[in-house]
């Protein structure tokens, strides 16, 4: 199987997750013997942060405008038996417009970014990586995001015909367990972009808990951040943390925090990459609470939940032993449910279901 992706980035993991994600899926869909072609707009706050040059068995296409590239990916999705447009791919609207003007390829939308998404469009927000005609040209649609509402809110508001979500996931070959590192030590560590709506539960639940305990060690890693941010002198932090450094982070601390965005986890159903990272690292792994969570991980199993200051310092009173139970629990679940091979194989098992769908749509044949 063919199978042609325009997307955000692939090429750099700077300040986005679409990057790792994109890196676990297209590797094991190799794997499974299938040939991958991902377009990506060549742009500077990327290419100054590159950390893949090219896509190993398969082929990345860098291009500086659409139309220098428009012949090629045409060519490409010609070939295809599946093409995909993601959500902030900054060409998704002309890419939406060839996939679709071709009857070739079964059609794919992918949004990651399914909260951001809705939140957007019922607020009456333009979404620039959806075109006037929503997402009903498409044969299938795959969200981040699961749960009772979002399917409903795809076909109600963006007219979309069949609605399947792919979660996130983790690559066990770069997450796994490794050796702790002196630079990364600390009691409790967190791994993300800064970003706005996270950033009342993240002081909520490491800042705060940093000023009320100075005498433990926190950790921050990301991009992005303000000079105008809280910190204090026992937050250490990491400007940037390539994937291949992750392992070797998460190892160094006690416990590792997630933060969800607020627009997931008002949603619901949408884990964060960092949950499945961390867990497949064996780190105990404190998060935020949101619906949905515990179709993932038992929370006091497999995971602790946390609301505030309290409960951060609560959990960081357990045993070295105890949280290694957890841990080790939150790790057997992930390798068997959440890897990117897993998800390699659903989004493959999705394409030949939505194949007779194609088929038969509009009269036209693939």
């Amino acid at each position: 199987m063919k199978i042609v992706i325009f997307g955000l980035t692939i090429s750099s993991s700077w300040g986005n997750g679409h990057a790792t994600l994109w890196r676990g899926l297209c590797k094991h869909l190799a794997r499974l013997g299938h040939t991958i072609v991902f377009f990506e707009r060549d742009v500077p706050y990327y290419a100054d942060t590159r950390d893949l040059a090219e896509l190993p068995s398969g082929r990345l296409e860098l291009f500086a405008s659409w139309d220098e590239i428009s012949p090629s990916a045409r060519r490409h999705v010609r070939e295809a038996d599946a093409a995909i447009v993601t959500s902030y791919c900054p060409d998704a609207v002309a890419a939406t417009d060839l996939i679709c003007s071709e009857h070739r390829a079964v059609s794919i939308f992918y949004d990651l970014d399914t909260s951001v998404t809705l939140a957007r469009v019922k607020a009456g927000d333009p979404v620039p990586y959806i075109g006037s005609r929503g997402l009903s040209d498409f044969d299938l649609v795959l969200s981040f995001a699961g749960g009772p509402r979002v399917q409903d809110d795809f076909r109600r508001i963006l007219g979309a015909r069949e609605v399947r979500p792919l979660y996130n996931h983790v690559d066990t070959d770069i997450h796994r367990p490794a050796a702790s590192q002196p630079q990364y030590r600390g009691d409790l560590s967190y791994l993300g972009t800064y970003s706005r709506d996270r950033q009342p539960a993240l002081e909520a639940l490491l800042v705060d808990a940093a000023h009320t305990r100075q005498d433990l060690r926190f950790l921050i890693a990301g991009a992005q951040y303000p000079d105008d941010f809280p910190w204090s002198s026992n937050i250490y932090f990491v400007r940037h943390l390539p994937p291949s450094e992750h392992a070797s982070f998460f190892a160094s601390s006690r416990m590792t925090l997630n933060v969800t965005r607020k627009a997931m986890a008002e949603a619901g159903w949408c884990p964060s990459g960092r949950l499945f990272e961390a867990a497949a690292c064996g780190s105990p792994l404190l998060t935020d609470d949101w619906s949905g969570i515990s179709d993932f991980f038992a929370p006091g199993d497999e995971i602790m939940l946390a609301h505030d200051a309290g409960d951060t310092l609560s959990a960081l009173t357990l045993t070295d032993a105890e949280l290694q139970r957890m841990a080790r629990r939150a790790r057997a679940r992930t390798l068997s449910q959440h890897t990117s091979d897993k998800r390699a194989s659903e989004l493959v098992s999705l394409i030949e279901q939505a194949r007779p769908r194609a088929l038969t749509s509009d009269g036209a044949t693939a």
